[in-house]
């Protein structure tokens, strides 16, 4: 339905074209063909191009300091802005807008209803208002009259920032601020900033309430118990928490509060490059549905999705609701976590395959956010290089790690969760020499981990980290459980480890203030030092 009005005059919109209020859809689809702003797939899914930005522009994100956010967000992590150029680059939105036509989507991050916001997406773009309501949650057809947002975000793609007049870094511009729940989107067509802006915001919002905010995916199995998977890029995070055996909460961003976990999200924004239907048959036939987003995909002259083609990016992407996956929840709740996996791509083949971890260690961790990206083909680059993103996922964290991180230790101890570490990186050696951790052992070993079968199992301390790691488990090779024992080289092994060991240590170094001695002792050790 069309209102002209709908609200945005509350945020000093004025004279703006036609307005298009909450369009479902086959109205959204009319719209973006027929403004050009995407093309249908043989299947009907919505195919979008985002331009230069394929990905989120992190170095063009601020946070509005003033004297609320001052002393609450880690300036260290996320870069300032006056809230006297926020409001210049809020009346130059607003100007822009003027005589525009716009997409209003009026929606929900947060399935838990105590521990929610109420979104207004007001975009240039119609394929944009599709993401969106894709991505969040979709309120009661009957409730958008009665509907009062608690954030706005404005998102135009045509507006671009100036250095000098708004204290930004370039045209492009992505800017939060906390204490009014207003969020500025302009100079980039990347859909994912406007899903990462409510996260950033309930990230914010939340642990004041006792709630901690997650970049995690999370399932249910059949007893009932919830699990969550935190884990950075290519470590697995999405294929090992979409188990047909499993019910699906969701694959990227939860809460954990008084009544269990639950989705932020109501929809999944999936990677497609070389995605397969033999591989991952649940993803892949969302990309052949109506009302599924397609982004940065590139189409073949019979308009088929070619999803092994990395012309525009290798961040191509598909938008789904989430009732698109045959076994994801109604609700997008769980009960209190049984189960909490960290996942960790360990390029250096130094970590187990799986270890129990204690709650100190859990935490540190947690705080650390390790996993390792490989050089690849760049010329001269050799080595694996370690990555380490605090609490798995540190560009959306307006917090100090060490208040999610302290609030995770307390959940974990009040609620009795057993916490994993699982490698789905290199075994037998390092990248290059070594090779990628089967996935049939991940699995055998996930699933002992989550059905409690493994607790059951004998463990040994690992020289290294400290945590318990199996000595057998049914269906997995007993050699593979211990990483130094995969190495020819064992004095490599030895080299490699305390190599990964340090790099650990100088890491931490910046949270050790933050925490007690518990956590400074989980810390791991070298084994030059231990001797």
């Amino acid at each position: 339905m069309r209102n002209p009005a709908c609200g945005i005059e509350a945020i000093g919109l004025k004279n703006p074209g036609a307005v298009f209020y909450n369009f479902r859809e086959a109205e959204l689809y009319e719209e973006a063909l027929n403004r050009r702003e995407a093309q249908l797939s043989a299947h009907g899914a919505l195919v979008a191009k985002t331009g230069i930005h394929t990905g989120r522009s992190a170095k063009d994100k601020y946070v509005v300091r003033d004297a609320n956010t001052e002393p609450h967000v880690w300036w260290d992590n996320n870069k300032a802005i006056s809230p006297e150029n926020f409001e210049r680059l809020h009346e130059d939105f607003l100007t822009q807008a003027q005589g525009m036509d716009l997409f209003v989507q009026d929606l929900i991050g947060g399935a838990d209803e105590q521990n929610q916001i109420r979104v207004r997406v007001i975009t240039e773009n119609a394929w944009h208002s599709l993401f969106i309501r894709n991505l969040l949650i979709r309120p009661a057809r009957e409730a958008l009259s009665t509907f009062v947002p608690e954030m706005t975000i404005i998102d135009l793609p045509s507006f671009e920032a100036s250095p000098e007049r708004h204290g930004c870094r370039s045209g492009t511009v992505i800017a939060v601020d906390l204490t009014r729940m207003i969020v500025l989107i302009g100079g980039t067509s990347y859909a994912g900033e406007m899903k990462k802006s409510v996260f950033t915001a309930l990230n914010y919002v939340l642990p004041k309430k006792g709630v901690m905010p997650m970049h995690c995916s999370a399932n249910i199995g059949p007893d009932g118990d919830t699990a969550v998977f935190f884990g950075l890029s290519g470590t697995g995070k999405t294929t090992l928490s979409a188990d047909p055996a499993r019910t699906l909460i969701g694959d990227d961003e939860h809460g954990w509060g008084p009544d269990g976990v639950f989705n932020f999200e109501g929809g999944c924004y999936a990677k497609t490059i070389r995605l397969s239907r033999e591989a991952e048959p649940e993803i892949y036939a969302t990309t052949e549905r109506f009302g599924t987003v397609l982004e940065n995909v590139i189409l073949g002259d019979d308009k088929m999705p070619d999803f092994n083609d990395a012309t525009l990016t290798e961040n191509t992407r598909c938008a789904y609701p989430l009732h698109f996956i045959p076994n994801a929840s109604a609700t997008g709740k769980g009960g209190h976590p049984k189960n909490i996996i960290m996942l960790t791509a360990d390029a250096f083949g130094v970590m187990p395959p799986i270890a129990r971890l204690t709650p100190a260690q859990a935490m540190y961790h947690f705080l650390s956010g390790y996993t390792a990206k490989v050089a690849g083909t760049e010329k001269g680059v050799t080595e694996p290089e370690a990555t380490f993103s605090t609490c798995f996922g540190a560009p959306f964290m307006p917090r100090h790690p060490s208040e999610y991180g302290n609030l995770l230790r307390e959940l974990i101890a009040e609620h009795g969760a057993t916490c994993w570490l699982v490698n789905t990186g290199w075994t037998g050696g390092a990248y290059g020499t070594g090779n990628r951790m089967p996935i049939k052992a991940t699995r055998t070993l996930l699933t002992a981990a989550l059905d409690g079968s493994l607790n059951t199992a004998e463990f040994r301390t690992d020289a290294n980290f400290g945590f318990e790691v199996p000595i057998a488990v049914s269906g997995v090779e007993a050699v593979i459980l211990d990483p130094r024992g995969t190495w020819a080289d064992k004095a490599a092994y030895d080299a490699q480890a305390d190599k990964l060991v340090g790099m650990f240590v100088d890491n931490f170094a910046k949270f050790e203030s933050h925490v007690d001695a518990s956590v400074r002792g989980a810390a791991p050790r070298t084994q030059i030092a231990a001797e």
